[in-house]
């Protein structure tokens, strides 16, 4: 991380001394910004297996297609330091056409200073709730910017989604902790205290899981950060009608969708358990809640 963050430091320190060159000049901002982040994250620049400029689409030419496996895994599309992409929605929507035409998993809109990664495609969703996080070297304390930014190594790219969840559930746990009136250095300390992860339980968010193969034994119910639900549970049949009789007791719901999960609830012991995941993360986006599994 710290060679992240030394490269930030010398990207700065760049834009500092040569602005005028990287308002205006695009090409500028690839070869001396964009580049040298990519390439401390373990991307070969230089490399055609890993790195293809100017990749062919159906809408236009993305910038760059970063390759892992032989496979496109995202598209990188660079503008010139006067667009501000973290205001301008077009580059963004152009960005998000040409992953679609595509059916590449993430697009990385950058004009190396401020940084938009998304998700490029979801069934129901906007592309703003796509965003998966956000950065702006400029604004950001250099730790936090190159945290984020790891998220898009060639090592961590294929978890980026997973990762970039768990960062943001971690970070609204933190917040709401301080809320609730803990000291940030006494929770900073927790989280340093030698033995500190041998205390903490299996729990899991169900946007992380992707397999029932292992048995829960409690299921948990957030909402925006606060626990409103923890219940002893046998079994994924039971993680799927805990939750579903918690929303239909609890949820402010229309006529419609009290039908659905009454109905949903009624059959759920029916339900195979393989979809039962697939509908937790449904519900989960459907309803702004967050469900979290523990495990023995």
């Amino acid at each position: 991380m710290e060679d992240v963050e030394r490269v930030i430091s010398n990207i700065l320190e760049k834009v500092k001394n040569h602005r005028k060159l990287y308002d205006a000049n695009e090409e500028a901002v690839k070869q001396h910004l964009i580049g040298e982040i990519f390439e401390v994250l373990g991307w070969e620049w230089q490399n055609p297996n890993e790195v293809r400029p100017e990749e062919r689409t159906e809408d236009g030419r993305a910038d760059y297609a970063l390759v892992l496996g032989g496979k496109v895994i995202s598209f990188v599309e660079a503008k010139n330091l006067s667009v501000k992409i973290l205001k301008n929605e077009k580059p963004l929507r152009q960005l998000g056409k040409y992953c679609f035409s595509r059916g590449v998993t993430y697009g990385i809109l950058t004009n190396g200073l401020q940084w938009i990664v998304i998700k490029a495609f979801e069934e129901g969703s906007t592309l703003k709730d796509r965003i998966l996080f956000l950065v702006d070297l400029e604004k950001e304390p250099p730790k936090r910017s190159a945290l984020k930014l790891s998220l898009l190594s060639k090592s961590r790219i294929k978890e980026l989604e997973r990762l970039a969840k768990l960062l943001q559930y971690f970070e609204e746990s933190f917040r709401a902790l301080k809320r609730e009136g803990f000291d940030e250095d006494e929770l900073i300390g927790y989280l340093r205290s030698e033995g500190m992860l041998k205390g903490l339980l299996p729990i899991v968010p169900i946007s992380s899981i992707d397999t029932t193969d292992e048995e829960p034994k409690k299921v948990y119910i957030y909402e925006s950060s606060r626990k409103v639900l923890e219940s002893q549970i046998k079994g994924w049949y039971d993680v799927l009608s805990t939750v579903l009789e918690y929303l239909l007791i609890a949820a402010d719901l229309r006529e419609e969708e009290r039908k659905e999960l009454s109905t949903l609830y009624k059959y759920s012991k029916k339900i195979p358990k393989e979809k039962i995941l697939t509908l937790l993360k449904e519900i989960e986006r459907h309803f702004n809640v967050r469900i979290s599994i523990e495990f023995s």
